[in-house]
């Protein structure tokens, strides 16, 4: 500490700055340094553990880091503040008209924080754009693009950045929320001449096989369990259903089921896949345009 008051002295002797002055910009230069010396070394050390626990650790001690860092930064200024609070309270007011939608986007973050519409890995729809959330900061929260329910809900490998404050001025979607399944359905068209009863039967035994689907109703029914006290919700029926209707000049069989969102696309390979199965015998007609 001694080498840098003296080099304090030794600047303020030959540029006129208050030795002071610049003895806290050193400090304060030198905290940043330190702080990010340290976080480089944490993200290293936190790589031993899995990479879900190490995230969460990781953003732990990021804002505890950041906290003691702004309090060390005020103790260093402490003896100026008077002036520097003078100071900013006349460029306040034009400061908050040009960064309203970053001070929207912070208190928006912090309504995320606590509130928690959504967390890390929820897979959301907001403003038309859907995406596993993949990162959640001050400012904005990140999806990993998927493409829509037609081609499987698959992620595309496209990050994009949303602001904060869309998750108080836009209806969210949230697949994940309360409950990690969805409710989805298979539409499989016939023809009229199709044996109602048989083709129910088959499409029942084939959703009622498939090794995601089957373990999903007492899961579910766990946790609706867990959740009756906070939400009003309830479902007569969780395990696999198949509906019918006639459509014109064919019959629509509607295979419903509960799935997780990001499984449901290898559902519909092995469904369909056992359903072409026994179209080829002869057992389900499937229709045709």
């Amino acid at each position: 500490m001694k080498y840098l008051e003296d080099f304090s002295l030794w600047v303020e002797e030959s540029t006129g700055i208050d030795n002071e002055i610049f003895l806290s910009i050193l400090l304060t230069l030198l905290s940043f340094l330190i702080f990010k010396i340290v976080k480089v070394c944490l993200k290293n050390i936190l790589m031993i553990f899995e990479q879900k626990k190490a995230y969460h650790y990781y953003q732990i001690c990021n804002i505890v880091l950041t906290s003691m860092n702004v309090i060390i930064i005020f103790i260093l200024w402490d003896k100026f503040l008077d002036n520097i609070i003078t100071i900013i309270s006349f460029i306040s007011a034009a400061l908050t008209l040009a960064l309203r939608e970053l001070i929207f986007n912070f208190f928006a973050g912090i309504y995320i924080k606590i509130k928690k519409p959504f967390v890390i890995e929820d897979r959301i729809e907001v403003n038309g754009i859907k995406g596993d959330v993949i990162n959640i900061s001050t400012l904005n929260f990140e999806l990993l693009e998927v493409n829509n329910n037609e081609n499987g809900s698959q992620s595309t490998g496209i990050a994009i950045n949303v602001p904060n404050s869309f998750a108080l001025t836009t209806p969210i979607k949230n697949e994940d929320k309360n409950f990690k399944y969805i409710w989805t359905e298979i539409i499989v068209k016939t023809t009229l001449d199709a044996d109602v009863g048989e083709t129910k039967k088959k499409l029942l035994e084939i959703i009622n096989q498939n090794e995601v689907v089957k373990r999903i109703p007492k899961k579910m029914q766990s946790e609706m369990e867990e959740i009756s006290l906070d939400y009003r919700i309830y479902y007569n029926k969780l395990d696999p259903i198949v509906y019918m209707k006639v459509v014109d000049s064919h019959m629509e069989f509607f295979i419903r089921y509960l799935v997780h969102p990001k499984k449901n696309r290898y559902v519909e390979d092995d469904v369909w896949t056992k359903i072409l199965e026994l179209h080829r015998e002869g057992i389900i007609t499937l229709y045709t345009e």
